[in-house]
């Protein structure tokens, strides 16, 4: 997201409402949905119809339509193109699309629906502010529907819309519908889903994506685009504690700066003041902000996501890793992570693995202590002690790091309680990780420490 900016700002402490509008103008959503449930043709209406498609686009879907021997643009194969890469072997995590309309911009993450990509919606939905989980009319919430909303979640994604689609395959009926919407809501309180939105949607035919159904009067709530661009996603970010990973130390040590050491990076969450108090983590030590700089000029006040550089009144030991913190909600640092990991990786993932473990702007070599249990996305029950974690399994393990690390926990906060685990070898990221508890439920005990060098 690209931060709000201004000039010189003293005296300013709090954002005002045009700079609180800039920074939440852009909405994060991803889709998900079982195979053949017109996830695509949704991501097509929902193109088309907000006149997101470019002229040579919809001329070749035209094209291959009339060729298919269709009278109507098929919508769905506007997303057909990164599809037949996947089938020529080329690697696409998650298809990407950037739309806007005149109210908000859009980055839709579009994942995959079958189950061995489930290792994919973690991706798309990681940073999502929006998940859209498809459900056919026809078939009602099914075991891939209830995996998509435990990933959703277990990613702590803050709003969820149900589009039950092709409400035209059964005579858009209503009491198909509240069925439906009546089954997912119970399943999404029970996993702690704060809010689903449930809308009946036709993605062949048009209804309630982006227009309104003359078919289904009954429903008077929002179409998907009205709820997409309508939810609420702006936060004040000064009900969260501020973080601050340093990305950059900045010492030009030239004649006009001759002492100048500020600490560059992108405030991860909270506000940050000039005079407050801070730790510098891991260290712990205290000190005061006494300068901030936004674009090369002071200000008195940043608020997340802005990227700003830090000046501090003590001579610190401060270094790209660090995290600088308001000292009174300030992380008490540790080596030992419980977590809930996806494996993304073809390589399984087995206790005694070495990784290195990449948590902000810090990786630390780290070992993999234990796997207390693997996570069933059907039904939400623990299988005690696997062996390994394979592509695509979800999990608790429990990671020794060679150093301490400031991790908060994933539910109070998505940016500073994830991590990821790296082959120290190639590179290559193994593990996606949320610190602490899944769903709720009591963390799995720490593994014992004897035998390990750190």
């Amino acid at each position: 997201m690209t931060a709000p900016t201004h000039g010189p700002a003293h005296g300013r402490t709090r954002p005002s409402p045009t700079e609180q509008t800039a920074a939440t103008s852009l909405l994060r959503f991803a889709t998900a949905g079982s195979v053949d449930d017109g996830k695509s043709t949704l991501v097509g209406r929902l193109l088309h119809d907000s006149k997101s498609v470019l002229a040579d686009q919809l001329e070749a879907v035209e094209h291959a339509s009339r060729s298919r021997g269709r009278g109507e643009p098929d919508l769905a194969l506007l997303t057909d193109g990164l599809r037949a890469e996947r089938e020529q072997g080329i690697t696409i995590d998650v298809a990407y699309r950037y739309f806007a309309t005149a109210r908000r911009r859009f980055i839709l993450a579009d994942t995959p629906g079958h189950v061995q990509y489930t290792r994919n919606m973690v991706t798309g939905a990681s940073t999502a502010q929006l998940a859209v989980v498809l459900v056919d009319a026809r078939h009602g919430v099914v075991e891939q529907t209830r995996r998509h909303a435990a990933v959703a979640a277990l990613l702590r994604v803050p709003h969820v819309v149900l589009a039950v689609n092709k409400m035209d395959l059964v005579a858009y009926a209503e009491p198909v519908f509240a069925a439906i919407a009546a089954e997912f809501t119970e399943y999404a309180a029970s996993l702690g889903i704060p809010e689903v939105t449930a809308i009946p949607i036709s993605a062949l035919a048009g209804d309630n994506v982006v227009t309104a159904s003359a078919a289904m009067d009954w429903y008077g709530g929002p179409t998907v685009l009205e709820h997409l661009e309508g939810v609420r996603v702006a936060d004040d970010p000064s009900q969260d504690p501020a973080r601050f990973p340093v990305q950059y130390v900045i010492r030009p040590q030239s004649e006009d700066l001759p002492d100048y050491r500020g600490y560059a990076g992108q405030l991860s969450s909270g506000v940050l003041r000039v005079g407050d108090r801070v730790a510098v983590l891991p260290s712990g030590r205290t000190t005061t902000i006494t300068g901030i700089d936004l674009l090369g000029e002071p200000v008195d006040v940043a608020w997340a996501p802005q990227s700003v550089t830090l000046r501090l009144a003590d001579d610190l030991d401060v270094s790209r890793g660090d995290l600088i913190a308001a000292a009174a909600t300030a992380a008490s640092p540790t080596q030992d992570l419980t977590a809930t990991v996806c494996h993304l990786h073809d390589r399984p993932l087995r206790p005694g693995a070495r990784v290195l473990l990449k948590h902000t702007t810090r990786t630390v070599k780290a070992v993999v202590k234990e796997i207390p249990s693997r996570l069933s996305l059907t039904d939400l029950s623990h299988e005690p002690g696997p062996a390994e974690l394979v592509a695509n399994d979800i999990g608790r393990v429990v990671v020794r790091a060679a150093e301490p690390l400031a991790v908060d926990p994933y539910t109070e906060s998505r940016r500073t309680g994830s991590f990821l685990l790296i082959d120290p070898a190639d590179g290559t990221t193994l593990t996606a990780g949320m610190a602490g508890e899944a769903f709720g439920r009591a963390a799995a005990g720490p593994a014992d420490d004897e035998g390990w060098d750190f």
